[in-house]
């Protein structure tokens, strides 16, 4: 247990960060890999719900990776990728549509709720939120299927939310013109999102540490990451798989206007206040 001096230093400490965020938009991406335990899935609901009543505006964009992957498996689907994505065909999309909505979404409405807040879950399909076409990638021969990129955030159901005290929970499903509906990268959209609303931040909690220069080393963590090293990272070896649409995430964002991106380690306990409250932070952040 704490002493009240103790209690009262840490009050001090973290006075400037809350008069710097109050009435501040926060975009905050929670990967499926960060919410695979219960405790780590309450910790973030209790951080989330706490940056709202010190007066900052979070809205919460969720993936939930592993869980499609877990119903393709007992669907005898084979999970596909490439760059990070996954290759997702109309059988994938109905799997991707159903767990994001119907489970994974709901869980964290669920966690919200528990830890007192108000949360409403929604896809970038409603209220027209993301608007796509599909991505065609370049850098490969692989038609990715029903995988979009991300061309217009329509952000008034979001606004309107925010002002009834809300918290928005937003599955990465976008639809185009013309009706079709797509599976969106989480990562990529969170920037677009971020950057839509005018957000002071996008955070982004993953399962690991952060950037690493070398993936094989956890001491290797880089903290702070220019757009020109960030940008460089893309096309190293220090940046794969499932780290490249983070970073391409955090680049978007901050190429478009948000003042700071963050990479967070959703697997330590409020890794969300420590990264946000301390001098220190916990993870990578992403600057001009």
């Amino acid at each position: 247990m704490a002493s009240a001096p103790q209690i009262a230093e840490v009050l001090l400490e973290v006075l400037p960060y809350i008069e710097r965020h109050r009435e501040q938009t926060f975009v905050i991406k929670i990967g499926g890999s960060a919410m695979s335990k219960s405790d780590c899935l309450a910790n973030f609901a209790t951080d989330v719900v706490l940056l709202q009543h010190l007066g900052v505006k979070p809205v919460v964009v969720h993936g939930g990776g592993p869980e499609i992957s877990g119903y393709m498996d007992r669907l005898g689907i084979e999970p596909r990728f490439v760059d990070g994505l996954r290759v997702t065909d109309e059988e994938t999309l109905c799997v991707a549509q159903m767990v994001l909505i119907g489970l994974t979404g709901k869980r964290i409405v669920t966690a919200l709720h528990q830890a007192g807040g108000r949360a409403v879950g929604l896809s970038g399909i409603d209220g027209g939120l993301l608007v796509a076409e599909k991505l065609r990638k370049d850098s490969c021969d692989v038609d990715l299927g029903c995988v979009g990129d991300v061309t217009e955030v329509n952000p008034a159901v979001l606004h309107q939310l925010l002002a009834d005290g809300y918290l928005p929970v937003v599955a990465p499903l976008a639809a185009d013109r013309e009706g079709n509906h797509y599976n969106v990268n989480a990562d990529h959209a969170a920037g677009q999102i971020a950057a839509e609303l005018g957000a002071a931040k996008m955070l982004n909690l993953t399962d690991v540490k952060g950037f690493l220069r070398d993936p094989q080393d956890p001491a290797s963590l880089v903290s702070v990451l220019t757009l020109d090293e960030a940008k460089a990272a893309l096309v190293s070896d220090s940046a794969s798989g499932g780290m490249l649409p983070k970073i391409e995430g955090c680049l978007r964002a901050v190429e478009m206007g948000v003042e700071r991106a963050h990479l967070v380690d959703g697997r330590v306990p409020h890794a969300l206040l420590i990264e946000l409250f301390t001098d220190g932070g916990c993870g990578t952040m992403v600057v001009r």
